[in-house]
C-alpha cells in the first residue's frame, strides 16, 4: 500500500519536511517514489510547497495521505472533507483526567453546599425576627 506522508529533514531544532510516496511497509529514510513537495513549519521562507497535480495524480493511484499530511492538503486546498484526528490520547490519560474532573466537582460542591446552609439560616432568623416584632404588637 503507497502511503503519502512526511520524511523530517532540517537541522536540529528546526524541523521541516518533504512530502514523498512511498511503501508504508518501508521506513521513511528508505526509498522514495516520488517528492511531492515541502513543509516548514518554523515558517522560514515560504511554509508551503505542493505539487497538486502529482498529489492528486498518486491519490487516484490508491495512495493514502498520513493524517498529519491530510489535514496539511485540507489547509492548502488540495483535498476537501473535514480533518482527521492526528493524535490518540491513551486511555490512561482519559481515565485519569476523568478522576481528576470527578475530585474537582466533589471539592466545589463540598464548598457550594455550607454556602446554601448559611443562607437558610439567614433567612430563618430574619422570619423569627419579624414574628417576634408582629407578637409584640
Amino acid at each position: 500500500m503507497l502511503a503519502i506522508r512526511l520524511r523530517r529533514i532540517g537541522k536540529k531544532s528546526q524541523p521541516s519536511y518533504r512530502l514523498i510516496v512511498s511503501e508504508k511497509s518501508k521506513a521513511t529514510n528508505s526509498d522514495v517514489l516520488e517528492f511531492l513537495g515541502h513543509y516548514n513549519p518554523a515558517g522560514l521562507g515560504k511554509p508551503v510547497s505542493l505539487k497538486k497535480e502529482r498529489i492528486l495524480h498518486w491519490m487516484s493511484k490508491g495512495a493514502q495521505p498520513s493524517a498529519t499530511v491530510h489535514n496539511l492538503l485540507l489547509r492548502e486546498g488540495v483535498i476537501e472533507g473535514s480533518k482527521v484526528k492526528s493524535f490518540h490520547i491513551p486511555t490512561k490519560i482519559k481515565l485519569k483526567k476523568a478522576e481528576n474532573n470527578k475530585k474537582k466537582e466533589e471539592e466545589i460542591q463540598k464548598t457550594e453546599e455550607p454556602k446554601i446552609e448559611e443562607s437558610k439560616v439567614s433567612v430563618d432568623e430574619n422570619k423569627d425576627v419579624e414574628n417576634k416584632e408582629e407578637a409584640s404588637v
